[in-house]
């Protein structure tokens, strides 16, 4: 993924990408206290940049060294202070380092939708950033490989004394931009705009748009939305007033047909019997006068 500029004007088209964001973080023996505080403020950092909530970037961190624990899910805090505060609270667990271990712990139990992750129908990019000062006492090849293979793009950082090859075996492609190396943890602060430009995403509605209405960003696409009362046409960027079709349904039942029709007929049969009376009337006269012959 080429990472995009962040322009001068404060009217930047980068914003932050929609993202379930783990970071995994070396805490083993070889990082002095003062050290992991100043990974903890980097952390904090790349949270100030993101655009945090359930609907936005979910943020998790695993904390690992002979062993793994995850400090807090993607599902526990939806927004910033609450999130920079369990970061504030995270202890070094100062033993090995078993940078496999704690990859694979990510992806089984930190990446899961039981977690808080989004479903891999909601298109939304699963990213874990690996913060290491040493040489992994474990393979990491085959398991960031699984991880790759599962849709995780990794990150690696590197401080220090970090071995440079396990960096490349556990990033992804392309390397120069998923691998990352500084001299110290004092300097580490820095890698923040670095990653606010890698993380960001252009937004569609800025760089132009055939909305009539509304445009509303969807990652690295948009749609259009028309206001309430208005409907979206075919085009999908036009809208037009909603009417509320009226239909005059004139006697469905056929009712009034019906009531004349029997009209008709009941008049019909009336000047029948009444033709029939009459004739009736004449044969009997007719008979009369015979008889009297």
């Amino acid at each position: 993924m080429l990472p995009c500029r962040l322009p001068e004007s404060p009217e930047s088209q980068c914003r932050s990408r929609i993202l379930d964001l783990v970071f995994i973080i070396d805490s083993s023996r070889s990082i002095r206290p003062s050290d992991f505080e100043k990974v903890k403020t980097f952390l904090a950092l790349m949270v100030d940049t993101l655009a945090v909530g359930p609907d936005a970037t979910r943020v998790a961190v695993v904390n690992y060294a002979s062993t793994v624990k995850i400090e807090f899910l993607l599902k526990d805090h939806f927004n910033k202070p609450d999130m920079k505060k369990a970061i504030s609270r995270i202890e070094p667990l100062a033993a090995g380092t078993m940078t496999g271990l704690a990859i694979k712990t990510a992806v089984n139990e930190a990446f899961t939708e039981q977690s808080g992750a989004r479903p891999p129908s909601g298109d939304i990019a699963k990213v874990a950033i690996i913060v290491t000062d040493g040489r992994p006492q474990d393979h990491v090849g085959d398991i960031s490989a699984a991880a790759r293979a599962e849709g995780i793009e990794i990150y690696a950082i590197g401080v220090d004394r970090a071995d440079m090859a396990s960096l490349k075996q556990m990033a992804s492609l392309p390397l120069e931009d998923h691998v990352f190396y500084v001299e110290t943890y004092g300097v580490i602060e820095k890698l923040t705009s670095t990653f606010q430009e890698t993380l960001c995403g252009l937004d569609p509605c800025s760089t132009g748009n055939d909305c009539e209405h509304t445009c509303v960003n969807s990652n690295a696409s948009f749609y259009c939305k028309c206001r309430s009362g208005y409907i979206l046409n075919a085009d999908q960027k036009t809208c037009w007033l909603k009417q509320v079709k009226v239909e005059m349904v004139v006697d469905p039942c056929k009712c009034e047909a019906r009531r004349a029709f029997q009209k008709q007929a009941q008049a019909a049969m009336q000047q029948l019997t009444a033709e029939l009376a009459d004739v009736a009337g004449r044969i009997e006269r007719l008979e009369e006068a015979l008889g009297r012959v």
